[in-house]
């Protein structure tokens, strides 16, 4: 669908909602650029989740110009707790659909109304976009050619594709308001992977979730090997999370970090039985590096070489974030049940 291809009119039935957490950096320019051309037709939410720098702030002197935005506290500080608290305070019976939106984004002109376009259209339960990860430093830069990549994002339909169509799971966008309350929203114990989460459940009620690439938003990626870190580390524990809770076999895109953290480790740990253990490390940081010449050479940019060191990060972070979550269930779980077996002796 063409970006404008279709003019939202309803005033109040959508609600836009953008969870946040120390954003000033991001905030005002995500914000201009989904209600610039939407001011009076969409009511818009910050959830925030107690901000320590200027993002409350800059969204208090944002909501003077634009006085269908309001800012919302979010206790939990979780982007699944800030959705559903919005839902359940600020939607009314006209309601219709909500719009989660993510501050470290720029959205593209008609973005609220193309949304809305293709919910009414589709008839989905839920609207997933694609993102075109974006820099402007070095390492954003690299990191955004990475996860953009197949050795990034596994072949992610939304991580930079260009086919629409129904999918199992997207960038989250837009919810059919009824769905959304028909599977109980997000659940709130998710603190990464929650829209995955969502999606499953959302797939196993009947509900249909339609990928429209043609409405694409651009993601500025994090800008550092040690934030990128945590957030990759937060994503493997949450996928480990909904393969667990839901019983679910892991894809092999999935594997492959798990595989390359195991390898690394299996071959320090066994390298004193046997020098060629030491292939396994050395496999992969020589991937790692054949990455980062190949973007060097191909973006005509020395970026390109922290290129394999973002890639690096992204895999060590998710597979160890994936494994810690598993020992942790299966730990817990023997724990358990060692804990009932003493009870029954008694």
């Amino acid at each position: 669908m063409p970006a404008g291809s279709a003019q939202h009119t309803a005033s109040r039935d959508v609600l836009v909602v953008l969870p946040t957490l120390n954003e000033e950096g991001y905030i005002e320019a995500c914000l201009r650029s989904l209600l610039g051309g939407a001011a009076d037709r969409y009511t818009a939410v910050v959830c925030d989740g107690g901000s320590s720098d200027r993002t409350r702030e800059i969204v208090g002197d944002l909501s003077t110009e634009f006085p269908q935005l309001s800012l919302l506290k979010n206790p939990k500080k979780l982007q699944s707790a800030a959705v559903n608290l919005a839902v359940s305070q600020v939607t009314s019976p006209d309601t219709k659909y909500i719009i989660r939106c993510d501050a470290h984004s720029i959205y593209p002109e008609n973005f609220l109304d193309d949304i809305v376009s293709s919910l009414e259209t589709t008839g989905a339960a839920s609207v997933v976009t694609a993102m075109d990860s974006v820099g402007t430093t070095c390492f954003e830069k690299a990191n955004a050619w990475a996860v953009d990549s197949l050795l990034g994002s596994g072949g992610a339909a939304h991580r930079g594709g260009s086919k629409s169509g129904y999918v199992d799971h997207g960038h989250h966008a837009g919810f059919d308001l009824g769905w959304f309350r028909k599977v109980g929203g997000y659940d709130e114990s998710f603190s990464h992977n929650e829209d995955a989460e969502y999606d499953h459940r959302l797939s196993l009620a009947g509900g249909s979730i339609y990928l429209d690439a043609d409405t694409r938003i651009e993601y500025t990626p994090r800008g550092d090997i040690q934030s990128l870190a945590r957030q990759y580390f937060n994503y493997g524990k949450g996928r480990a999370r909904t393969i667990l809770k839901h019983a679910v076999r892991p894809k092999i895109r999935q594997l492959v970090p798990v595989a390359a953290v195991l390898g690394i480790l299996f071959g320090v740990a066994l390298l004193p039985l046997s020098p060629w253990f030491a292939l396994l490390p050395v496999s992969y940081l020589v991937v790692a590096v054949t990455v980062s010449l190949t973007f060097a050479l191909s973006k005509m940019s020395l970026c390109g070489l922290w290129t394999g060191f973002a890639l690096a990060t992204m895999h060590l972070s998710w597979g160890s974030g994936f494994l810690s979550q598993v020992l942790k269930h299966y730990s817990g779980r023997s724990e358990r049940s060692v804990s009932n077996n003493i009870q029954k002796q008694r």
